[in-house]
């Protein structure tokens, strides 16, 4: 049984994990699906002092307060920033597995607004959301459940000691359908180091919900 802990990425929440989570507990697995402060249901919490430190210390909590370990890390989109943030914050051996799911593996010192300038543009107030989701726009659910993302969690600039390359297996996967320049800059470097496993699949961005068995059969993978 492996304790799978699944990062959501902006302007949405832990809902979006709902089937990708039943398949994996239906395997045996431990799977948590926390909601970043600030957003979804945790939406009331948003202020201008929430940002990508905040986020980094609601995973870095739960691993502590739950006493884990032996977990697979998995972020998706944004989450890919929270969860090089938690690497540097826990001890070493707790993280067995990393997954970045279509999700940003910047380098120390950039931001999510450094690689991809056109996401910045939001700030914490009542500004238009953009949706999260690119290719499923019609998904009521989806369009009705986003929420402001703090600016600061997408223009901080983390400095990384490189906690996230000594995790033990380190996996990045692409979305295909259509890709975005920003995650195949870092797919195309990626998939050159032996050190990674990389893996595509044929699906937007929302991999968890338009291809939910086939991004379960990544997870369940990485944790091998």
């Amino acid at each position: 049984m492996a304790a799978y802990i699944l990062v959501h990425g902006a302007w949405c929440g832990g809902y979006v994990w709902r089937e990708v989570a039943e398949q994996l507990r239906a395997r045996g697995h431990l799977v948590f699906t926390p909601t970043l402060t600030g957003l979804a249901d945790r939406s009331h919490l948003l202020s201008p002092n929430v940002g990508l430190e905040t986020h980094v210390r609601d995973i870095v909590n739960l691993i502590a307060w739950e006493a884990l370990r032996d977990v697979v890390l998995v972020g998706h989109s944004y989450g890919g920033m929270v969860i090089s943030g938690v690497a540097e914050d826990t001890p070493a051996g707790t993280i067995r597995s990393i997954v970045y799911l279509d999700a940003f593996y910047a380098p120390s010192g950039s931001s999510v607004a450094d690689c991809a300038p056109e996401l910045a543009g939001q700030s914490f107030t009542a500004d238009p959301v953009p949706f999260p989701f690119q290719g499923q726009t019609g998904d009521s659910e989806l369009e009705r459940l986003v929420t402001p993302q703090p600016l600061n969690s997408l223009t901080a600039r983390p400095i990384l000691s490189g906690a996230r390359d000594r995790v033990p297996t380190r996996t990045y996967v692409l979305a295909t359908a259509m890709p975005m320049p920003w995650f195949v800059a870092i797919a195309t470097r990626l998939k050159e180091d032996h050190s990674w496993r990389y893996r595509e699949i044929a699906c937007g961005h929302g991999t968890m919900r338009e291809m939910p068995v086939q991004t379960t059969e990544i997870l369940l993978e990485a944790a091998m």
